[in-house]
């Protein structure tokens, strides 16, 4: 199902030509209205006409931006137009704080309605959002889409998980939305409380919020008896509803570039990157009111494919994220991505989903061991697992097989990296 359809398959000469008109007017905006971009931005007659020109000349904006004007000085509005406030955990630093004008909201609304039908939702059906609500843009995001869809929600939110799957038995929802490593415990969760999934109601499931592998895309349809496909965002553009996976191909998440344009750059020169390169994310959104970003760099390292899609839709598609330009782990000199050592891992049908990478030694010397649970990994099996993760990452890591229930289950996003460095 294509939720809007005149602009889902929009013809790429016509899409340009609109992201043009709203870069024009993005910049505009912001130049009138955010001290921060004044100085950035050109004021040129017909702007529109060379719009994506003059975009590749501006500076990128960085996350340490929304720190340094913590936390309303790139409001665009006066904070009596604001309808809701967001903001970021700060577990990285100071948090990031966004704001909402009512057009804001329904715009976002309107990207996460046409992920949930690409997902394979469909009106009358009934989401479980076990994403959690509050500051975190997934509960209340994925919620107002779902509605906007006409899809019966059931605000969930992370935790509780026993009650989760009782919800599941008793309401009987067709989807399930949360991160993958959560989706991963409601059906170990289920397995211990003597339920078989395939007797569920499940059918799709939404899972983001955190970098998760096709390995791991094959463990959750398996366990779950679903079709799983990955939605992307990020509160500084949005939240949840910047890209999504369509059920019918899986192979790449569809940009809705009516609302962002997209770049990606090679992080270290900060040129553009050919499609099917590995770069960093680069996004301007093009409708936002409260806070427009305009070269807001990602972070998020992904690939960019432009050809058409078997769903129908036009829009270029990223690919899932390898990976955080900042989540780079140096082992031995070797730079390593924890998605990467997730792929090797759960290539082997052994190897449960449950697993966390852990920094160990002396400050001098400083080891990465990668401790999973697993009820079948004979030694054999562990030795030839650690060579094939020496031969795919280019560094042996240590490997650990734990008990059952040692790595903590996550209610959210998942804690991969743990240091014990010095312990």
């Amino acid at each position: 199902m294509i939720w809007d359809r005149e602009m889902e398959t929009l013809d790429r000469s016509r899409l340009r030509e609109l992201q043009r008109t709203r870069l024009a007017w993005t910049f505009d905006w912001a130049r009138e209205r955010v001290p921060f971009y004044r100085g950035r931005l050109p004021q040129m007659a017909h702007l529109d006409t060379h719009a994506e020109e003059v975009l590749r000349e501006l500076p990128f904006t960085k996350k340490s931006d929304l720190r340094d004007n913590y936390p309303l000085g790139l409001l665009a509005v006066p904070k009596e137009q604001v309808r809701r406030f967001h903001a970021s955990s700060g577990t990285r630093g100071k948090p990031t704080v966004v704001a909402y004008t009512q057009n804001d909201l329904d715009n976002w609304a309107e990207v996460v309605a046409r992920s949930l039908a690409a997902a394979g939702m469909r009106p009358g059906q009934t989401l479980q959002n076990a994403y959690g609500y509050g500051l975190f843009t997934g509960g209340l995001g994925l919620h107002a889409g779902a509605e906007r869809l006409g899809v019966a929600v059931i605000p969930a939110s992370g935790g509780q998980t026993d009650r989760q799957v009782q919800m599941i038995m008793d309401l009987e929802p067709d989807g399930l939305s949360c991160t993958p490593s959560y989706a991963l415990f409601v059906a170990e969760t289920m397995e211990k409380m003597g339920i078989d999934p395939a007797d569920t109601s499940l059918k799709t499931g939404i899972f983001g919020a955190e970098p998760w592998s096709d390995g791991l895309r094959k463990r959750l349809e398996e366990a779950l008896h679903i079709q799983a496909v990955d939605i992307y965002g990020l509160s500084e553009i949005t939240g949840p509803g910047v890209a999504i996976e369509c059920v019918d191909g899986k192979n790449g998440l569809h940009v809705f570039e009516d609302f962002f344009y997209v770049e990606v750059i090679n992080p270290n020169t900060l040129e553009p990157v050919a499609p099917g390169e590995v770069g960093e994310l680069v996004l301007t959104t093009l409708t936002k009111e409260a806070m427009p970003m305009i070269r807001y760099r990602t972070g998020d390292l992904v690939s960019v494919n432009p050809e058409p899609c078997v769903c129908g839709r036009t829009s270029v598609r990223i690919s899932r994220i390898h990976g955080r330009s900042d989540d780079m782990l140096i082992v031995h000199g070797v730079n390593v991505f924890p998605s990467e050592i997730e792929r090797v891992l759960l290539s082997h049908p052994a190897v449960s989903g449950h697993y966390q990478l852990v920094w160990e030694g002396t400050p001098a010397r400083r080891d990465l061991v990668v401790e999973l649970e697993s009820r079948a990994l004979t030694e054999e099996m562990g030795h030839q697992l650690e060579s094939q993760l020496s031969r795919s990452l280019g560094v042996k890591l240590g490997l650990r097989v734990v008990a059952e229930g040692t790595v903590p289950r996550s209610q959210g996003k998942a804690v991969r990296v743990i240091d014990r460095v010095g312990q």
